[in-house]
């Protein structure tokens, strides 16, 4: 092992206790070491904070992380500082004597990392005293706000191109968790990256359930989800902040202790919320995507949307806040025709329409064909998927039930659709299922669709199966809804189906029998999981690390990972000898927690 490498793992095992690299941190960390700029894609979970920081231990001078919220930045400080490693921010939310005792620090050299907002870098001060010492490297977290094609755009990104202009000689790494090639590309050229050496990650988290299924109880649904997940902790999204705080106070009726957040409420109401849920005082939190990059705990188990994002770059960010522990989490869509409709109106008023509409269109067949959703997934970032199965969706598992005869039913329907438009502007799902089960309606009448041929042709399905139908041909594209009017018409490719040229592939609305099995499925599956750890002794454990948390002000996670408390718990150290071989136990926490724990586990045999 090279010198440089040996330095490499006795920092990982020193301050974060682990013995090997998650992939792609490795060669993250190498081409950090070196002089060469870089960009590096790596999903959430896949421990980007650890590819930079460590490199800023090891090279002379400080590191500056540009990161985009207040609240990620004291958490990741808090995080390293219980580390041991010298780091602090530089703020709005810090006094004016604070920030000369920061500034007295850096002058004085006695950091390691410090962590700016963007605009913050743009102020002509920040400029002169980071001019003033010796930098490392410059770090810009979460990369993807600097583009136009990403999904969280943000306008004072756009000038970071300046620290070429301000530090010629210092190199500039980027990191994000998601971007399609397009979003890499402008990163490059938008902050002049110089040969930048491009790390991009697998994108797929193999430790995610995905399920996308039609809503129509909303409640009913989450609380099903709620009723699977006990005591573990949860983000509910909705589109709508009124969808929130209905949402957030049904459940607390039902006896589900929750905290909301959305953009609406006042700073303060909003930070309680998410201290709330950052310190484990609560496990579940109804938002909007407001509630977004400052999210850091690592052992929320389950994502739930009880509406369709506006893209699959939004859909992976936010589901990606589950599992960052590795462990097996789960992810739940509800969605429904609404939702599209709601986000083509958001479309039309914005500049990129065009590349909203692509995004939504992505998204939208995401949830309405039935396919492993892991490989579409992978395959919209522009990666293969190679396995025949990922055993963890639903149309893996087999929880959807496969219609038999697709192709006569897509006829029907699309039948239908062609002869009830004729010279007209056409009809939505609705009327068109009411003719389809040769319901009499007003509008029935009116329009003598009742003399049709396809009167009734599927008088014996229910209206929940045939607009489920309906929203699988349109996702297919066999059907297009216009985005005014909701009106149905046929696509080429639906022509071709009514030629029995093409078959979609349908699936049935998921049934209630199909739910108890998934559920029994999943209760095996959790029981494999936790194989020889102690349950009892991890919630113990889980308690004192909360108590801790709280009596430092910090995320739970600062003292300890699930992962951390789960390996107590299966080997239950009875020394510090023992305790040091804990997963994710480095020097300063051995110092710290080691005589703590010991005890617990002690007391708990």
């Amino acid at each position: 092992m090279s010198q440089n490498k040996e330095q490499i793992y006795a920092a990982l095992q020193r301050y974060w206790g682990y013995d090997s690299f998650l992939p792609l941190q490795e060669e993250t960390v190498l081409s950090m070491t070196g002089n060469r700029d870089s960009l590096t894609v790596l999903h959430t979970g896949g421990g980007k904070s650890l590819c930079f920081q460590l490199p800023a231990l090891l090279k002379d001078g400080m590191a500056v992380v540009v990161s985009p919220l207040i609240s990620l930045m004291k958490d990741q400080v808090d995080n390293i500082k219980g580390m041991g490693i010298s780091s602090c921010f530089l703020n709005s939310s810090l006094s004016f004597e604070q920030q000369r005792l920061v500034i007295e620090r850096i002058r004085k050299e006695k950091i390691k990392l410090l962590y700016l907002s963007p605009e913050g870098l743009q102020n002509e001060g920040t400029i002169n005293l980071l001019g003033s010492v010796r930098l490392s490297f410059f770090v810009i977290d979460e990369a993807h706000c600097i583009s136009h094609w990403g999904h969280d755009f943000r306008e004072s990104y756009r000038n970071l191109w300046m620290i070429k202009k301000n530090f010629e000689s210092v190199n500039v790494h980027a990191f994000t968790a998601t971007a399609t090639k397009e979003v890499q590309l402008d990163i490059v050229e938008q902050l002049k990256l110089v040969d930048p050496k491009v790390n991009v990650g697998g994108v797929d988290r193999h430790n995610l359930t995905y399920r996308a299924i039609p809503r129509k109880q909303v409640l009913k649904q989450i609380m099903d989800v709620l009723a699977r997940h006990t005591n573990e902790a949860g983000i509910i999204y909705c589109l709508r902040r009124r969808d929130v705080d209905s949402i957030s106070e049904k459940l607390k009726k039902l006896g589900i202790d929750n905290c909301r957040y959305h953009a609406g409420m006042s700073n303060e109401d909003r930070h309680t919320a998410q201290e709330k849920f950052a310190h484990e005082e609560t496990n579940i939190i109804v938002a909007t995507i407001a509630f977004g990059m400052g999210i850091d705990r690592s052992n929320i188990r389950f994502i739930v949307h009880a509406g369709m994002p506006k893209s699959i770059e939004h859909y992976q960010q936010e589901t990606g806040r589950a599992g960052r522990d590795s462990l097996p989490a789960f992810c739940y869509m509800f969605y429904g025709g609404g939702d599209y409709r709601l986000w083509s109106f958001f479309a039309e008023e914005s500049s990129d329409r065009e590349v909203m509409m692509a995004k939504l269109r992505a998204i939208y067949n995401f949830c309405s064909q039935p396919q492993c959703r892991h490989k579409v997934l992978v395959n919209y970032f522009g990666q293969d998927y190679g396995k025949a199965s990922c055993n963890a969706c639903d149309y893996c598992l087999n929880e959807l039930d496969m219609v038999d005869n697709a192709l006569i039913v897509g006829q029907k329907i699309l039948s239908c659709v062609y002869r009830v438009k004729g010279e007209n502007f056409g009809f939505g799902a609705g009327h068109v299922a009411d003719v389809l089960r040769g319901k009499m309606t007003e509008k029935t009448e009116r329009m003598r669709h009742q003399d049709l041929s396809v009167f009734g042709i599927m008088q014996n399905e229910s209206v929940v199966f045939i607009r489920h139908m309906i929203e699988q041909l349109i996702g297919q594209d066999f059907l297009s809804k216009d985005e005014k009017f909701s009106t149905l018409s046929l696509t080429d490719r639906g022509k071709q189906l009514l030629r029995g040229e093409v078959s979609p592939i349908l699936a049935k609305p998921m049934l209630a029998v199909k739910k108890k099995a998934s559920a029994k499925k999943s209760v095996k599956r959790k029981d494999k999981e936790w194989g020889e750890i102690d349950r009892g002794l991890f919630q113990t454990l889980r308690k004192k690390r909360t108590e801790l948390a709280s009596e430092k002000s910090v995320p739970a996670y600062v003292i300890f990972s699930d992962n951390t408390l789960r390996d107590i718990a299966a080997k239950k150290p009875a020394t510090k000898e023992d305790f040091a071989n804990i997963y994710g136990v480095g020097e300063n926490k051995l110092k710290s927690y080691a005589d703590i724990f010991i005890k617990i586990v002690k007391d708990y045999e």
